[in-house]
């Protein structure tokens, strides 16, 4: 396609003759003044494909690797045999070649090959890309290529089915962008700078962790509870007393060896939440439709450690009556019965407000209590690891989903401080929340202020120091 007049940065005009897709190449997004020198070259004149092909064998095992989204990198997916492959032939990984996944690439799925996957084997939906090491650096073109605006261009420039996810970006299309190439020396000095990023984003990332394993100890220190043996690993063989067997499963037993069957030990008297029940009730069941219609339903996202998230929700069509049965008040407490994901057992969250044009579905339970706990005070002490492992332990599964029951609620073993301390527990974790999302917010704010360095230096309109 022919540049006919640059008007502006951002704008440009083609002859409709010259006109053959609806895509803004990248070559268009660089326009801006290149410092001294720099130069603007397509992709395809500093790389080169990787073609080697292997067919196949059926009695040797093949490493296969994959792509993660979003810049995370190269990952050992599966190892299959020849004979159990879809594909004929596969590709033998090239260590600090440029790779992404022709899927996915909208996604910011592109990497650079580390040494130690070098025996790992790929698809052909993952090209590989060998750059000019007198020219380009690998991790340079990724973070071309990762930038929001090649992003952008990626996506424009993905083509297939129309499912988006089959949508594919072809290796043509990639070859064919212009990027902004500074020598090698300031190449070297802005990966240099990334990579010092990456180590303070991995130390952040670290911190949070530890920040948020501190939240759970709250409630163990001031309830007189030890924490679980988490790290202890599970044995192969269990040996027990026919009179000591409650129940035939393995994931009930192994995690019981683990101390991971709910709150056993505490200061304070622990008795079944059952006994402090006013009720227990699984949420309703219907088809969301388009809307916007006077009634919503909750989805299972709208459970999150700081309160039921109103907004998570889908439109539904229902009458008043069963709206009124169903619909939500401030106090009560949701917990996940149905799903999926075993990591996703017994989430649960409380309502902090009424919400009388919304209900919750038939994959939660509502909870109501009695004035001798405090709603609050239960949802941090189920959400807890020691107490999310006591509905895990009891989950049941059949056709994929994993099921805890209005039983398992009653039966499970909470310790009941006084009202005080209740309080005192909830107070002491809504604090240290709230110090974690002042760092989270900090955090963030540097990364967008980091990403935008990065950008600048990628474009030459900043220069590093």
């Amino acid at each position: 396609m022919t540049v006919a007049a640059e008007i502006k940065q951002r704008a440009f005009a083609v002859w409709w003759k010259d006109m053959e897709r609806w895509v803004i190449p990248s070559a268009l997004l660089l326009r801006q003044k290149l410092p001294p020198g720099w130069t603007r070259v397509r992709i395809g004149t500093l790389v080169k494909q990787v073609t080697t092909r292997i067919k196949a064998q059926p009695d040797i095992e093949y490493k296969m690797a994959g792509v993660r989204w979003y810049g995370e990198g190269v990952f050992h997916r599966e190892t299959v045999r020849g004979d159990a492959m879809s594909a004929s032939q596969v590709t033998p990984l090239v260590a600090d070649a440029l790779i992404y996944n022709r899927l996915f690439a909208w996604k910011a799925s592109f990497a650079v090959v580390p040494p130690e996957l070098a025996d790992c084997y790929v698809s052909s939906e993952f090209p590989q890309f060998v750059p000019d090491s007198a020219r380009i650096i690998p991790e340079y073109l990724y973070l071309y290529c990762i930038r929001e605006a090649t992003i952008q261009a990626v996506a424009s420039a993905s083509t297939g089915s129309s499912a988006v996810s089959r949508n594919r970006f072809k290796e043509k299309e990639l070859l064919n962008f212009e990027i902004s190439l500074p020598p090698l020396t300031e190449q070297v000095a802005i990966v240099a700078c990334w990579r010092k990023v990456q180590e303070n984003i991995a130390a952040t990332n670290v911190r949070f962790d530890k920040l948020e394993a501190e939240v759970p100890l709250i409630i163990y220190h001031l309830l007189g509870t030890p924490p679980p043996l988490t790290s202890k690993p599970v044995e192969k063989f269990l040996a027990l007393w026919w009179k000591d067997l409650e129940r035939w499963s393995f994931n009930f037993l192994s995690r019981s060896a683990q101390g991971l069957t709910g709150f056993s030990t505490s200061k304070y008297p622990i008795a079944s939440l059952g006994t402090h029940l006013v009720e227990t009730m699984n949420g309703y069941c219907i088809k969301p439709v388009a809307g916007p219609t006077p009634h919503k339903m909750l989805k299972l996202n709208a459970l999150l450690p700081s309160g039921l998230d109103l907004g998570a929700s889908k439109f539904i069509k229902i009458p008043d009556r069963t709206a009124h049965r169903f619909s939500i008040h401030k106090g009560d407490l949701f917990i996940c019965r149905s799903v999926g994901s075993y990591s996703h057992v017994a989430k649960c969250a409380l309502a902090r407000e009424d919400a009388p044009d919304t209900l919750f579905p038939d994959i939660m339970i509502r909870v109501r209590l009695k004035d001798t706990l405090l709603p609050e005070y239960v949802c941090e002490v189920i959400q807890s690891p020691l107490g999310r492992a006591f509905f895990q332990s009891n989950a049941r599964t059949s056709v994929g989903m994993w099921k805890i029951g209005s039983d398992d609620i009653a039966s499970f073993p909470i310790p009941i401080p006084p009202l005080s301390v209740q309080e005192k527990i909830v107070e002491s974790m809504a604090a240290k929340r709230e110090e974690i999302a002042r760092e989270k917010a900090n955090a963030e704010r540097l990364s967008r202020e980091i990403n935008a360095e990065i950008e600048a230096l990628i474009l030459g309109t900043k220069r590093g120091g």
